[in-house]
């Protein structure tokens, strides 16, 4: 069995039709099922330094960078699950081999030095779980890209940002960008110029089919959305 091939990551999980919480196990399983090429997780840090898939900076109104991961787990998701640590949303994803788990790790808002240690604790976690072939990294934090380059040479890394040409990337070791829609519009000439480089591109985060289909015409390599469903009708 091989990982598929067919552009579409489910962003924070397959979450809008099913009705699952963003980045909760179901979201992920969900995401599994429905055969997505990949389902895209975001990971804070702690309090006191546990790694948590959450997209907001804070859950339920808790700041997760300023709560402990014992107090964060007071209050469930709305299906009952506990806030998962990233480590069980990675073993969860290591249970399959065909879809692959697009760890975003968020920037620090507390420090850059705390950005980095989160970094560090990232690409420790993927090594110590051996899955590194499930994981690509994605962040907006250029420096925290670097760090996981810096720890695993070998690691697959896209910038989100969108502030650095193809060329700039590629120069520093990514494997690709992964920019806004709104910002790929505006220069669709990059899309050639990162795969004239050996560069991957992928586009966020894409829920109108008329901009699925204009990408799917210029052969980006991943679509990131909210609707899975809509992408795969129109690559079937």
């Amino acid at each position: 069995m091989e990982f598929h091939t067919n552009k579409v990551i489910a962003h924070r999980g397959a979450w809008k039709a099913a009705a699952h919480p963003q980045n909760s196990l179901a979201s992920l399983q969900q995401a599994v099922e429905m055969g997505c090429e990949g389902s895209e997780f975001d990971v804070w840090m702690t309090k006191d330094g546990i790694l948590v898939a959450n997209h907001d900076a804070d859950h339920e109104g808790m700041a997760i960078e300023e709560t402990t991961y014992a107090e964060l787990l007071q209050k469930p998701l709305p299906n009952g699950e506990k806030l998962p640590t990233a480590e069980a949303y990675i073993k969860k994803g290591m249970m399959q081999l065909g879809t692959k788990l697009i760890f975003e790790i968020k920037p620090s808002q507390i420090s850059k030095a705390r950005g980095q240690e989160l970094a560090s604790k990232s690409v420790e976690l993927v090594k110590k779980l051996k899955a590194e072939m499930w994981v690509d990294y994605i962040t907006f934090d250029y420096d925290i890209g670097l760090k996981v380059l810096e720890l695993d040479p070998e690691a697959n890394v896209a910038y989100l940002t969108g502030n650095k040409t193809p060329q700039e990337l590629k120069d520093d070791g990514f494997f690709g960008f992964d920019y806004n829609i709104k910002i790929v519009k505006e220069n669709p000439q990059w899309i050639k110029e990162a795969h004239d480089l050996g560069l991957t591109v992928n586009v966020w985060t894409v829920n109108q089919e008329e901009d699925m289909r204009w990408l799917l015409e210029k052969k980006v390599d991943f679509i990131t959305t909210d609707e899975p469903e809509k992408l795969f009708s129109l690559i079937k």
